[in-house]
């Protein structure tokens, strides 16, 4: 059974930092590429940052708009991704998600989510 479960979420103030961890379990997760989404009520999921399998490079790539304050990275004994949040803004607040994506078969699961409010 597939499973990815997200965890660090919380309150945090304006300029504050924060570490999100997505635990797998289930499917061979370095053949994967993961990433982050985020989604605000009334709006679509949309990327955030990913980080491609090592099999294929393990490269990694990110929202225009978090590009410089988040960081991502994963770790293949662990198969676990994170998401290093740092300068955030109000404008970050929102649930975040992962995912992971097989491009052999086109196959993707999806985490349940972690919140994440930035305010002061």
């Amino acid at each position: 059974q597939v499973q990815l479960v997200e965890s660090g979420g919380g309150l945090v103030q304006p300029g504050g930092s924060l570490t999100l961890s997505c635990v797998t379990s289930g499917f061979t997760f370095r053949t994967y590429a993961m990433s982050w989404f985020r989604q605000t009520p009334g709006k679509e999921r949309e990327f955030v940052a990913g980080v491609g399998s090592p099999t294929l490079g393990g490269l990694t790539n990110y929202a225009g708009g978090v590009k410089g304050r988040f960081t991502s990275s994963r770790d293949n004994v662990k198969n676990t991704i994170y998401l290093q949040m740092n300068s955030l803004k109000p404008e970050d607040t929102a649930r975040y998600f992962c995912r992971a994506y097989g491009s052999e078969r086109g196959d993707f699961y999806w985490g349940q989510g972690t919140q994440v409010t930035v305010s002061s």
